[in-house]
Order: C-alpha cells, then sequence, then structure tokens
C-alpha cells in the first residue's frame, strides 16, 4: 500500500468506555464497517495503524474512539481532486494518533473505518511547465503479530526497495480499551540494522503489534 501526503482529520471524540455510536457509514448507501483494536498512544512521538477493508472494498469513512479528549487522531491521505475515496483513500487506512494534552498513561484509540465497493478512482495531471505530478514512492508494508510473552520479530523491504522508515504499534482487541497496567505490561524495543528491522517484544498480557515499513525503490 502506498501514501503520500498527511491530510488533516480530528476524529469525532468521545470518552470511552462510555458508548460511542461511531459515524464510518454516515450518509452511505452500501457500507461495510471495520472496528480496529485500541491502539496503545503515546505523547513522545506519533503511533501509527493501518486498518483495512475487506478485498475489493476501499474507504469511504473514517471514525475513531478514544479514552482522553487529549488524544490527536488523524489519517493519511493522497493529493487528487476531488477529495473522495479511489482517490484520497485506497483499501487501507493509516491513523495517526498522538497524546497532546493531559496524560498518557493508558491513552488508547481504536480506529473505525467505513467500506464501500471499490469504483477505481482519479489522478491528477500536471499544470504547470514541466512539473510533475506528485507520484507515490512509498510502499508501505504491513506486519501484525501476536505479543504474549518474549520473542523477536524481524522484517525487511522487499528486493529492489530500501527502507525509509519503520514505526510499530501496541494494540489490544476487544470491545473495551485495556487497563494502564494492561498498556504497560506490553513492551517493544525496535532497532535497525543493515536495512532489516528488529523488534524485541516482551508481554504479560494478550496483545498484538503491527509492525510498518516504509519502503522505496532502491
Amino acid at each position: 500500500m502506498k501514501r503520500c501526503v498527511l491530510l488533516a482529520l480530528l476524529a469525532a471524540a468521545i470518552v470511552a468506555p462510555t458508548a460511542h455510536a461511531t459515524n464510518e457509514c454516515r450518509g452511505l448507501m452500501v457500507c461495510v464497517p471495520v472496528t480496529g483494536p485500541w491502539v496503545v498512544t503515546p505523547s513522545t512521538s506519533r503511533v501509527e495503524y493501518d486498518l483495512s477493508c475487506p478485498k475489493n472494498y476501499i474507504v469511504a469513512g473514517l471514525d475513531a474512539e478514544v479514552t482522553s479528549r487529549g488524544i490527536d487522531v488523524g489519517f493519511v491521505g493522497a493529493l487528487g481532486s476531488p477529495v473522495n475515496p479511489g482517490i484520497t483513500t485506497q483499501r487501507d487506512a493509516v491513523f495517526l494518533g498522538r497524546v497532546v494534552r493531559g496524560s498518557p498513561v493508558g491513552a488508547t484509540f481504536r480506529p473505525h473505518v467505513g467500506c464501500v465497493p471499490a469504483q477505481g478512482g482519479g489522478g491528477r495531471a500536471p499544470t504547470v511547465h514541466d512539473a510533475l505530478a506528485p507520484g507515490k514512492p512509498i510502499d508501505r508494508r504491513v506486519i501484525e503479530v501476536p505479543a504474549l510473552h518474549s520473542r523477536a520479530v524481524h522484517a525487511r523491504c522487499p528486493n529492489g526497495e530500501r527502507l525509509s522508515n519503520a514505526t510499530h504499534a501496541v494494540a489490544f482487541y476487544g470491545p473495551t480499551p485495556p487497563s494502564a497496567a494492561a498498556a504497560r505490561s506490553v513492551r517493544v524495543a525496535q532497532s535497525v540494522r543493515n536495512g532489516t528491522v528488529t523488534l524485541a517484544i516482551r508481554s504479560r498480557v494478550n496483545a498484538v503489534v503491527q509492525l510498518d515499513l516504509l519502503c522505496v525503490a532502491a
């Protein structure tokens, strides 16, 4: 999956676990809602989480639940006009979360996407002199693994591509957010050597870790 430019989106927020009717399918005649896990959200850095629609569907709506009103949630979208599914979004949506106010202890957000049948999309042509239209140079590779006990995960970009950046996220599936103690009980150390990303995971609870590799042509 390829992504380019960050579009600002402030997701509808309400403090969990209070019931919240999410709006990812509002206004869509045909829509398949997909709910992600509770993503642990730091304040020291931005966390990224990739949520996918079923095959042959694309993202047409987004929403999120948060456990603190101090969590800022956005998503990654592509350049193009008009801003709509098939141009701005494809099958996946990459959510971006960060605590910008208050305590980050136990802070989480749960992403939601509304999916509609894929109908293709458009592009954007050069309009000034010999300038090029923005391309999609980033290839995002997503790996999700269970985090239980201790394990090491190794990943690298495909042949012909090099690693540009790598991020990881800790998440918990379930109807309610994890406790602060559960969130703290998962430790992940990330390192990179010769293009290989290694995650050293230590956990005492049942969680998942998602690793995102941003790869570019070598």
